[in-house]
């Protein structure tokens, strides 16, 4: 009041000498009380390869830990369990967070509507078992033409011995109403079993084809290849799904239907002399790039992953002088998360190579700068600022993945999950600045300030950052904090 008369005599103007008194005593104060300290952390960036969840290279009808292939590779069939030595590690091929199950409809449907899913649940306990998550395709058959790659025996007995289409590589009519009815139906009954389960990474879009490739899906009737689609995209609505790059008219319709990726099944085919497969034409320089164009595929992989798989094995790719450096840039420049190697080793003079490529493949988190105070009271706010580097070429998909602050002393802790969306941290810089709640009931004292990212359910730290600092149950220290 003394200081509202003093103003008085000097400012005629009752409220701008109140709003000045108010300012004074706020600066008054400042010298009163003392001014809170803030942290700033720069943590040190780390260039080594980090195994994350849903990135890299992937197994193949194998687990981490099992023998590779040495010539060739088997698709379509149950698993060959290995044995295991308890070894995570594999021989001339990254240690991965991913293992690719590729099998025919006719071993999970062995009877009309009756489902054989212990060959799904095993694959997926493994997996989990090896550190691993599971990517599905159910192909509808295969090639070459024998029992073995066919339908299921009751299926074909239903529809006979259809001619073989050479040019579709269909096996049997996917028209004929009884296709839609049994392996449609048998996509829908999986959905319904498996969508959102922790430990399925993605499903692998199959509709027609060898091997469930997509040959011929171009020459569908709109309501057949619609409903084949459907059978996917109507119950699968947790599980990201990913397709071939199959034709425009079957990726613009599932596209339409719901958030799908995509995969191509050559990578590395230069065609050619040179050439992978039995044609001339090259998927690396003919198909991809226009493909993923001309089917609005170019900006799928800001929401679902891109995945690929190699043409032949990498000792193929040696064989016939492949540019490995050409094909890593262009899949990173398609922005790849994951890749098929087919469980086959990686030549010994490619190994470093790979490596590099391991550090962009998917996403790759790096916390540059991290401010917060040296003290605060309990019941209130802990302000903070960050500033990330996506380092990688893709976001991290999984929505159940947060970010997270941890205080913590020997005898308490307590971890906040923060409201940050990390599946919208596409490559380059990103801030984020929030604030968490201290309990009331938080015991005053020192404690060390962490970081992480963790699963939304168990709260524990499930994603390696490329900074030092890492403890030993996945969270990263920035400094301390005083809780008064």
């Amino acid at each position: 009041m003394r200081i509202c008369q003093f103003l008085s005599y000097l400012i005629p103007k009752e409220r701008l000498r109140k709003k000045l008194a108010f300012l004074l005593i706020f600066l008054l104060m400042g010298y009163i009380m003392p001014a809170q300290k803030i942290i700033r952390v720069y943590p040190k960036v780390i260039d080594s390869i980090l195994l994350n969840p849903g990135i890299g290279f992937m197994t193949f009808q194998r687990f981490n830990g099992d023998t590779l292939n040495q010539v060739g590779w088997t698709e379509g069939f149950p698993i060959s369990y290995q044995k295991f030595n308890g070894s995570l590690k594999n021989k001339d091929y990254p240690e991965t967070t991913i293992a690719y199950f590729r099998i025919y409809w006719q071993y999970l449907e062995p009877e009309p509507g009756k489902y054989n899913w212990r060959l799904i649940d095993k694959a997926l306990k493994t997996a989990y078992e090896r550190h691993q998550s599971l990517m599905l395709r159910v192909a509808p058959y295969g090639y070459p033409l024998n029992k073995k790659d066919d339908v299921p025996a009751w299926y074909r007995s239903m529809v006979g011995n259809e001619e073989n289409n050479l040019l579709r590589r269909w096996r049997v009519d996917p028209e004929k109403p009884l296709y839609l009815k049994y392996f449609g139906g048998l996509i829908s009954a999986m959905g319904k079993r498996y969508d959102g389960n922790p430990h399925l990474l993605a499903v692998d879009l199959s509709i027609v084809g060898y091997w469930g490739e997509g040959e011929g899906s171009a020459d569908l009737k709109k309501g057949t290849r619609e409903a084949l689609v459907d059978a996917y995209t109507d119950n699968f609505k947790k599980t990201p799904l990913i397709m071939q790059l199959t034709d425009r008219r079957t990726n613009q319709y599932a596209l339409s239907q719901a958030n799908v990726g995509w995969r191509g099944d050559c990578l590395g085919n230069m065609g050619g002399k040179s050439s992978l497969t039995s044609s001339s034409s090259s998927e690396m320089l003919d198909e991809y790039p226009e493909d993923i164009v001309e089917y609005g595929m170019q900006d799928a992989w800001k929401k679902v992953p891109v995945s690929m798989e190699v043409c032949g094995t990498m000792q193929l790719w040696k064989k016939h002088g492949v540019d490995i450096q050409y094909v890593i840039n262009q899949s990173l420049k398609w922005h790849i998360s994951s890749f098929n190697a087919k469980s086959s080793p990686v030549p010994k003079e490619w190994q470093p190579v790979v490596n590099q490529w391991l550090k962009k493949m998917g996403y790759r988190f790096a916390l540059r700068r991290f401010t917060y105070p040296d003290s605060i009271e309990s019941n209130s706010m802990l302000h903070f600022t960050s500033w990330w580097e996506n380092q990688g070429v893709a976001p991290c998909y999984n929505k159940n993945f947060r970010l997270a602050i941890r205080l913590e002393t020997k005898s308490k802790s307590i971890t906040v999950i923060t409201n940050a969306d990390i599946t919208q941290w596409l490559p380059g810089d990103y801030v984020y600045n929030d604030a968490v709640y201290v309990p009331f009931n938080m015991p005053a004292g020192e404690y060390e300030l962490q970081i992480g990212i963790v699963d939304r359910e168990t709260h524990k730290p499930v994603i390696n950052i490329a900074i030092e600092g890492r403890d030993a149950q996945g969270w990263y220290s920035l400094g301390k904090i005083h809780v008064d």
